[in-house]
């Protein structure tokens, strides 16, 4: 085998490795939703990253576990109700979303360790590898930070918190995709294709509306207005400026933050669509055009599923696949994004 044969294998073995990873990060993104839906984020008030592997192995363990969630403001002001058999139902959930984290981090260490050593992974581009785990390590910390907001007096997460902690898993999913279809579509030429540039721009609008989608879930702005086109009997109810200052209705009014997702979502779907119409117009490469036809059917299904959450007041099932089409639009984006890179 030649030394082209064999970097091209080396490079698909590291490639399929990060995809893995970043499939991992996907079903965590899917588990952090239905987490979130069923109320089981602040479940485990306590944060141990080295020792939090097991769970409570015994009766006298879950009672001490349980006691703790007792001096929580969720359970004094939300779940009184419970006995411990109840609060094991939320406890798993929260568990195995933490547990996810933990294994997304062997599954990355490991194998880095070993390609570094087989030379696969070459000496100047270890940093950027690093940079992955850093961040995944950082994503474990803010996640941490976004619970401790629930936990002071208010029983919900801060929409700030819980936002930029959706915001960093797909960060850190987009650089490690990037970086696999890097290995396994090596650069063509030098050029942009003459389409890179609108479809930065749509890839910028697409995660803005799905970041607006993370301040909808934070305020649990999904559970008003559950009607579509409009909000109730109007296009935008009174109250819409209500909070001082008036930036303030962007990020904490949820008539405002449901307004902002409805209008963003809509939106992208229409210039989704002309972008398809154009672009069966324009030479695309060969794995683009594919792509393409994609990027449609996923935003239909994407909005549609977002009308039916809100009209059904976002039962749990609905809720969680709109979260897991969101960051399917977003991979099929990127995706054409980097097909366009250098052409």
């Amino acid at each position: 085998m030649n030394d082209n044969n064999t970097n091209a294998a080396q490079n698909r073995s590291v490639a399929i490795w990060l995809l893995t990873c970043c499939g991992l990060v996907f079903s965590m993104v899917v588990l952090g939703g239905f987490t979130r839906l069923t109320g089981s984020g602040l479940s485990m008030v306590d944060w141990q990253p080295i020792m939090g592997w097991l769970p409570p192995l015994s009766d006298a363990e879950w009672q001490r576990v349980f006691e703790m969630y007792q001096q929580s403001p969720e359970y004094l002001k939300v779940n009184s109700h419970m006995d411990v058999e109840a609060f094991k139902g939320i406890f798993w959930l929260e568990f195995l979303h933490r547990l996810l984290g933990r294994t997304i981090g062997i599954v990355f260490l490991i194998p880095f360790l070993y390609f570094l050593v087989k030379g696969h992974i070459k000496a100047r581009e270890w940093p950027r590898y690093l940079l992955m785990f850093v961040l995944g390590g950082l994503q474990g910390v803010l996640g941490w930070y976004m619970v401790k907001s629930g936990l002071i007096d208010n029983p919900h997460v801060s929409q700030y918190r819980l936002t930029a902690h959706l915001f960093a898993a797909f960060l850190i999913y987009a650089y490690m995709f990037w970086v696999a279809m890097s290995l396994l579509f090596p650069p063509a030429g030098n050029d942009k294709h003459p389409w890179y540039g609108k479809t930065l721009a749509l890839t910028v609008l697409t995660s803005i509306t799905i970041i607006s989608g993370g301040f909808v879930a934070g305020l649990k702005a999904g559970k008003i207005y559950n009607t579509f086109p409009m909000m109730g009997d109007a296009w935008l109810p009174p109250g819409g400026m209500a909070l001082e200052p008036w930036w303030r209705n962007f990020f904490d009014n949820i008539t405002v933050v449901q307004f902002d997702h409805r209008v963003l979502a809509v939106t992208t779907l229409l210039i989704i669509v002309a972008y398809w119409f154009k672009a069966r117009q324009v030479e695309l490469p060969a794995r683009s055009r594919p792509a393409v036809n994609a990027l449609l059917h996923t935003a239909v299904l994407q909005v549609a599923l977002g009308i039916t959450t809100l009209l059904l007041a976002v039962p749990v099932v609905l809720g969680v696949l709109h979260q897991a089409v969101a960051m399917l639009l977003f991979t099929v984006t990127l995706y054409i994004l980097h097909s366009l890179r250098r052409v």
